[in-house]
């Protein structure tokens, strides 16, 4: 709670600061003219230079490093004593023969799209085979079925109706019509959260070689996702407590508290990456917000919330932590000596699902996983098994600051050739 509480009071002092309202209803004539400009928001260039992100992922490693368990202080758990990672609670995480039944689509000798030499099968026979079962799931609408489909990969021309159908995404009228309500309300209002989306997508997305044409549509949709209230909802299951503030002059009176921003998410340096891969699949906006959103309370939520979900960004931290230690244990004890813990490096990947790193067609074969599997903890194998990868390099290493350079590009990476060998390959 007392992380939420910062971010909160971060928000407050920057609206003291400024001396802006956190919320403010904008004259007609700023309405009329933020409808006209509507879908070219991005040309706009407002001075933003005073906004600064309310936290990025490395203030929130720092709040996951200090996480202790009061239930564990006496010694009782002394197998995890022997964690020499950052991480500090002592949680269950799968070890590699659990990753391996878990993940067992993954195996060697089962075709895989994202993989261009494997032995068994021509890739093409593979591919030609994996579409025609892939339309004969869409046609049968089965959501199921198409989860289940996904773990081989996707075929990129049936992508966007896969996900869609996983993620019981079927765009109603009702749909389209609660997006454009949404949108009313972002003409209608102006939040300080509007500057702090404004300025992610500027330091992110626009700065991004794959990403910077979906400008404008990465601030319709975050936008209406702020005002968007029915995320609130998913705060239901997740410890996590949306953030509140007071109507003005009613400082303290619970019944005057109101959940700013109204969705109960404030955007951190980087959230915008969550969108600018899905405006790949979607261009239609009303079901390009939908899937985010549908993305978002299933998955991205966990990844900046503090849980103890299998998927929450702390047993994936864990997660990473422990195969490393386990399973590379030079190169995971070279690190830590020369001060280079390698959470420190990974965290911002695994934060952001790797959206920005690896480059998209990859991104994409990665999150049809996600959604195959219903799981982020892939993401933790991946971070691993890209230390794995490059380690040759990194023992040769003698600060972070080299460490982090072995590990600046990860563009080029292949995705699941590095998941099979780490998972499949490796002695254990």
């Amino acid at each position: 709670g007392s992380w939420e509480k910062r971010i909160l009071k971060s928000l407050n002092s920057m609206c003291t600061e400024l001396s802006i309202p956190l919320a403010r209803k904008r004259p007609v004539g700023e309405q009329k003219e933020l409808l006209n400009k509507w879908n070219e928001m991005g040309t706009d260039e407002p001075d933003l230079s005073l906004f600064r992100p309310v936290y990025a992922p490395k203030d929130f490693l720092e709040v996951l490093i200090n996480l202790r368990n009061p239930n564990y202080e006496n010694g009782d758990s002394l197998s995890f004593r022997t964690h020499l990672g950052l991480i500090q609670v002592p949680l269950k995480v799968k070890d590699i023969p659990e990753l391996k039944e878990c993940f067992v689509e993954l195996g060697l000798n089962i075709g895989q799209l994202g993989i261009d030499d494997s032995t068994q099968v021509p890739p093409e026979l593979f591919e030609n085979e994996h579409v025609r079962i892939g339309q004969k799931v869409l046609a049968e609408q089965d959501s199921a079925a198409a989860q289940q489909y996904i773990r081989q990969g996707s075929p990129t021309a049936l992508r966007a109706e896969l996900w869609a159908l996983i993620l019981n995404i079927s765009s109603q009228p009702e749909d389209v019509l609660y997006y454009e309500q949404l949108k009313t309300n972002v003409i209608q209002h102006d939040l300080l959260v509007d500057s702090l989306i404004y300025k992610d997508v500027k330091l992110t997305a626009s700065n991004d070689d794959y990403y910077f044409v979906f400008e404008d549509y990465l601030y319709q949709v975050l936008l209406c996702f702020s005002r968007d209230t029915s995320v609130l909802s998913h705060f239901a299951f997740n410890s996590a407590s949306p953030p509140k503030s007071y109507i003005r002059g009613k400082l303290g009176l619970e019944e005057y508290a109101v959940f700013y921003p109204p969705n109960g998410v404030i955007p951190f340096h980087g959230f915008s990456m969550y969108v600018a891969p899905l405006c790949f699949l979607y261009h239609e906006p009303s079901k390009l917000y939908q899937i985010f959103r549908e993305m978002y309370v299933r998955f991205f939520f966990r990844l900046h919330s503090i849980s103890s979900h299998p998927s929450g960004i702390v047993s994936l931290c864990l997660l990473f932590e422990t195969l490393l230690q386990t399973y590379l244990p030079q190169l995971f004890y070279h690190l830590r000596e020369i001060g280079a813990q390698p959470l420190r490096i990974s965290f911002k990947w695994m934060v952001r699902a790797f959206s920005g790193y690896l480059a998209t067609d990859q991104l994409l074969l990665l999150w049809d996983r996600i959604l195959g599997y219903n799981s982020l903890e892939i993401l933790a194998v991946l971070a691993a098994a890209v230390f794995a990868f490059r380690a040759v390099n990194l023992m040769e290493v003698t600060s972070l600051a080299a460490a982090e350079a072995v590990l600046a590009d990860l563009s080029t990476l292949k995705v699941m050739p590095l998941l099979q060998i780490f998972l499949f390959a490796t002695v254990t």
